[in-house]
């Protein structure tokens, strides 16, 4: 079976590559939706004389204070958190709770602490990128092999942000540190594979990324349900708790991004590399 998945190994390279090209486009398409924190904006917790459906809620506080995004993270009857998607006075949010309840909490975020987090979250991205890619390059010291790990974790996070894309998932602190997590997931993955079929010399290379595969994907699909797990308990049981959904689905789609980028494009490119050299 693996034999003829491998004889193959161009096509392997093509359908991730396909994948990734459909999430770029969709990230052109629809864009990323930005955090609080990073877009600025307002967030409050309030208690309410009675309770309000979120829908309604909304409405009311869209209306009242002449903005365009009002979105309710928690509501349980009388107790609600809420964000507003631009800068508001915090005397005219309390004008406009005036007599729906009172404010417990509010936090307001500028666009000059947005612009620095902003800056803060891609610098670290490349420096992670940039650091990944040296290391990969000091222990293989062969370029295709190389490449194919960087593309592969590159491909990853096209793969993720697409997935943020397409659910409206805001880009965060905690979903950057999830994409982070994913960069580190990917390269383990990529090196087991690399590591087993070129270094190793015993049995048929067929033979070794049989091996290499039961190893990969048995960490791939255990990770998957860890994370599919911790996503349904915050959804159902904890909604306020949507940071942890956030950071769940966004590693959920790298992780099933790297089954492909890994078992399909880094082995088809190896394979194929292994062709050309011999």
């Amino acid at each position: 079976m693996l034999e003829k998945f491998m004889e193959s190994y161009k096509l392997l390279i093509i359908i991730p590559m396909i994948v990734v090209i459909l999430s770029v486009g969709l990230i052109a398409f629809n864009g990323l939706n930005e955090g609080i924190e990073l877009k600025g904006g307002s967030i409050a917790t309030i208690k309410l004389n009675e309770p309000i459906p979120s829908p309604v809620l909304e409405n009311q506080l869209k209306t009242a204070l002449n903005v365009d995004e009002v979105d309710i993270l928690n509501n349980n009857g009388n107790d609600v958190t809420l964000e507003i998607g631009t800068e508001v006075n915090p005397a005219s949010f309390a004008s406009a709770l005036s007599g729906k309840g009172q404010v417990i909490s509010y936090n307001s975020i500028g666009p000059v602490l947005s612009d620095e987090a902003l800056g803060q979250v891609y610098w670290a991205m490349l420096f992670a990128f940039i650091f990944m890619s040296i290391t990969v390059f000091i222990i293989f010291r062969e370029i295709v092999p190389s490449i194919a790990i960087i593309l592969a974790a590159a491909s990853d996070i096209i793969i993720a942000i697409g997935g943020m894309s397409l659910f409206n998932i805001p880009l965060s602190i905690a979903s950057v540190g999830a994409i982070l997590m994913l960069i580190g997931y990917s390269v383990d993955t990529d090196i087991l594979l690399t590591t087993r079929v070129l270094r190793r010399r015993e049995g048929k290379v067929v033979d070794r990324a049989k091996e290499a595969m039961k190893t990969g994907l048995t960490m791939s699909i255990t990770a998957i349900a860890s994370m599919v797990v911790l996503y349904a308990v915050t959804v159902i049981f904890i909604p306020q708790a949507s940071t942890l959904s956030n950071i769940a689905a966004v590693l959920i789609f790298g992780l099933l991004a790297d089954i492909l980028t890994t078992w399909f494009m880094n082995l088809g490119m190896i394979r194929w590399y292994m062709e050309w050299r011999t």
